[in-house]
């Protein structure tokens, strides 16, 4: 029995030892893309889009978003998604677009910026969310390979719709690294 018990052990510890091994050769940055068209007006969709908080009890996984009284009188919002904390600067570098930048310590576990851009279309409006992002845990690593790196913009955005009573399918998007 305490053969077994050994065994068990000695190839767990093998596993995560693999995993971590495997997420070390994982790259730390990565870019994903996805959209959405909503057949809703394009200032509608950005009044959304624009204020944080409107997904509260839509996007499941976005369980609080408040505004944070900050000093600098910067806008700084605090989010808590999928369990973790945490605070980011929004910016409007232009009409109909948002970059939200995760206001990361030195030893997050994850950080980056979301570029959130509203398209007028003819039948409405295309929603495209760029996630521009690292992982500093190895684990955590592996753990978004097997998730897939769409999986919170994916999450957003059909939540999005949702929130509009539309069923959507987000378009994963090739990109870039600049």
């Amino acid at each position: 029995m305490i053969r077994i018990v050994l065994i068990v052990l000695g190839v767990l510890v093998g596993l995560v030892a693999l995993a971590a091994a495997v997420g070390t050769a994982l790259p730390r940055n990565h870019i994903a893309a996805s959209e959405i068209v909503l057949p809703i007006a394009p200032d509608t969709v950005w009044k959304v889009v624009r204020n944080p908080a409107a997904l509260v009890g839509t996007w499941p996984e976005l369980t609080s978003a408040v505004r944070v009284t900050e000093a600098s009188g910067r806008e700084v919002w605090e989010e808590e998604v999928d369990g973790f904390k945490m605070r980011y600067l929004i910016t409007d570098p232009a009409p109909w677009r948002m970059i939200t930048i995760i206001l990361a310590e030195p030893d997050a576990a994850f950080g980056g910026q979301w570029d959130y851009r509203v398209i007028p279309e003819s039948q409405g409006t295309r929603v495209r969310v760029t996630e521009a992002g690292w992982v500093g845990n190895p684990m955590f690593r592996v753990m978004m390979r097997i998730m897939g790196t769409h999986r919170s913009l994916d999450g957003y955005l059909t939540a999005l719709g949702r929130h509009f009573g539309r069923d959507v399918t987000p378009v994963h998007l090739p990109v870039r690294a600049d």
